[in-house]
Formats: structure tokens, sequence, C-alpha cells
């Protein structure tokens, strides 16, 4: 479960962090009595908001109108704006990264901080980074502290209140079952105070029993999202333009590989999971072709999921509506040479492996031009 930055911001409140005043608006009427100057936040569950034009700041109240009005028209990465986020804008000095995820290979919470605060972690060098693992059932300890102050180069008062926040969003991370709990920017202002600008929490969604505060929340979803959830087809949306449908997060992840190491880009894709649900299949094929793929790569290994019946279900959408972009199709396992016969009857050849039909499909792709 994903929380928003102002309902990150209250979960980083109440384990004793510093975030900055402010309060949440749906409307420009509904703005009062403000922190000047004033930052205007669109609150979205998308990254790029800045350059999307969804962070604005204000001097004065008419200010502050506008840029709501103008935040609550806008759609970002696919989400409409829905809550405006107004804050106090904080006089910066330095912007630090602090953040703890999962680390599933190491079963355990790793712990990341660097001086580059205010971009993606993933846009810093990873000599920048800091990296430590915490024992999963042991707070913070003093002397992985001062590990992590050494980094960052912190002494003084500063480096006591940045040690303190880490050590409480240490704390928080196993109190509410997070899976992601990041702080970027982490802002030392000019004063030398240091608050949380930003918040990115993700909770587990299986422990929220435990969290009734958070059960009712719903997730910002896309129409095409909420689409695929309902059918439990895991969707995601990347900005490549070759559509992938599979079946199994492993062997999904692996064909956004085979597609990057021939050249490729993936754009939107769907794991099927283990289904031998007809209709299943044939809503998936119907969401892929609403986003406007260049090319379709379908990778099925037959286990739970029936390789038939996921022929089947293609050859009954392209029925109702034929494809205008080549599909690339490889099947294997159960029922593989029935789902076989079933593509060859509309014309769809499949390929010998999935490294061959990834090789096919960017091929295919980079012949448009």
């Amino acid at each position: 479960m994903k929380l928003l930055e102002h309902r990150g911001k209250g979960l980083l409140l109440r384990h004793g962090i510093p975030v900055p005043r402010g309060f949440v608006v749906r409307s420009p009427e509904e703005l009062t009595d403000l922190p000047w100057p004033a930052a205007i936040k669109a609150q979205v569950f998308a990254g790029g908001r800045g350059k999307a034009g969804g962070i604005r700041f204000a001097e004065s109240l008419e200010d502050a109108k506008k840029a709501v009005d103008a935040v609550l028209k806008l759609e970002i990465g696919g989400h409409a704006v829905r809550e405006v986020l107004v804050e106090e804008r904080l006089p910066i000095q330095q912007e630090l990264y602090l953040g703890l995820v999962i680390d599933r290979s190491a079963r355990a919470p790793l712990l990341m901080a660097s001086l580059e605060g205010g971009i993606e972690i993933e846009a810093v060098a990873e000599e920048a980074i800091f990296r430590m693992h915490l024992p999963p059932l042991l707070a913070l300890q003093p002397y992985q502290v001062r590990r992590l102050l050494g980094f960052l180069k912190l002494t003084g008062a500063t480096g006591r209140s940045v040690g303190e926040i880490a050590q409480k969003l240490a704390k928080l991370f196993v109190a509410e079952d997070a899976e992601l709990a990041e702080i970027n920017p982490l802002v030392i202002t000019k004063d030398r105070m240091v608050v949380a600008g930003d918040a990115k929490l993700t909770l587990d969604s299986d422990a929220l029993y435990r969290h009734p505060d958070c059960a009712d929340l719903s997730e910002d979803l896309t129409a095409l999202e909420d689409r695929a959830r309902r059918k439990d087809i895991a969707f995601v949306q990347l900005e490549g333009d070759i559509g992938v449908i599979a079946n199994g997060a492993g062997l999904t992840m692996a064909t956004l590989d085979l597609i990057g190491r021939h050249g490729g880009s993936a754009g939107t894709f769907l794991d099927l999971g283990g289904t031998d649900d007809l209709e299943k299949v044939k809503e998936a094929f119907r969401i892929i072709r609403v986003t406007k793929p260049r090319v379709v790569l379908l990778n099925i290994f037959g286990g739970i999921t029936k390789c038939d019946t996921v022929a089947a279900g293609i050859r009954d959408v392209l029925e109702e509506h034929p494809l205008e972009v080549p599909l690339v199709a490889r099947m294997q396992g159960l029922h593989e040479e029935r789902g076989r016969e079933i593509l060859h009857t509309i014309g769809v050849e499949t390929a010998a492996s999935a490294d061959e039909a990834a090789k096919r499909a960017v091929g295919l792709r980079n012949s448009q031009g």
C-alpha cells in the first residue's frame, strides 16, 4: 500500500520526525491562513511532479489560490490530481537522502543515505550512496549511526538531529510494517534545523489488519490499472513501446531483460500469473491493445496456465478486433502443441525460445523506424 506524501508525513510526525507545517486542500476555496512563503504540491502516486508543473510556490493567498487551481487541473503520470498539499516552503541549506527498503536477497532492511538529496536515488553514483543492512529484530544501533554520520560528514547538533531521525525512521519501518520508507530530500535549513522535505512510504498490504487507520485508504489508480486489478492482472506501464504479456513475475521480468538485451524497450506489461481463465486472458489482451504498443510480445510457460487456453483467448479477441501491430509469441509447457496450432490458425507463428521471441520483437519494432 503506497501512501501519498501528506499521509506519509503524518506517519513521520507520529514517530517524532519533523515535517513542514501544512494541510491538504481539494479546492482553492479551502485555503485560509497559510505559512508564507508556501509550497503547493500535487498529491499523486507518480514521480516527476516538478517537471509536470505539480509543485509550485506562492507568496500570497491570491497566488496560492491560482496555483492550487492550476495543479488540480493536472494529470501526472496518468493520475488525476485530486488533493494538494500546501505547506511552508523551507529555507534550504542542504539536501540529503535517507531511506530504508526491504532487501529481499539479504532478508533484512537496507539503510541508504546520500549527500545528494533531492534527486532519484537511482541517479546517484554508487560511491555516493551509504548502504548498511540492519538486523531485522534490532533498532538502529549507536555505532551504526556513527558510521552513517561519518559517511555524511555531519557533526555537532546537525549530526545529532540526523542521527535521531535515522533511528526514528528505523523504528517506524518496523512498527508500521513498511516495505519502503524514504525521505528525499531530508532538508537541513539555513538555521540548521533538519526537516523531512518529502515522504515516500509503502506499507505491506498483508499487514494492514494491524493498522486500522490505514486500512480504509485506497490507492490512486489509473483507469487501466483499476481495470487490470479487478481482473487480478498485474499491470505496469513503462516508457517503452513493446507490450508484454507473460505469466508469473519471474518470467515477466526475465522477458523485460531479454528485450533490453536486444536493444529494445518494454512498455506496458501484464502478468497473468497462474491462470486457466479464458476471460482473464482476453481482458489482458484488450487492455494491452488500449496502450497502443508498436509490437506485442507474448511469452507463456504453461504450468497452471495452459498454453491452449491463452491461445484461445487471443484468437477470440483478434476475431473481435484484428490487431494493428505485429504479435510475437513463444509458448512452452502444458498443452503447448495445441496452443501453437490455435495461434497458427490466426496467422501467428511461434518462436522456439524466449530469447528468439524477444529478438524478433525488437527487430520488428526497429523496422518500423
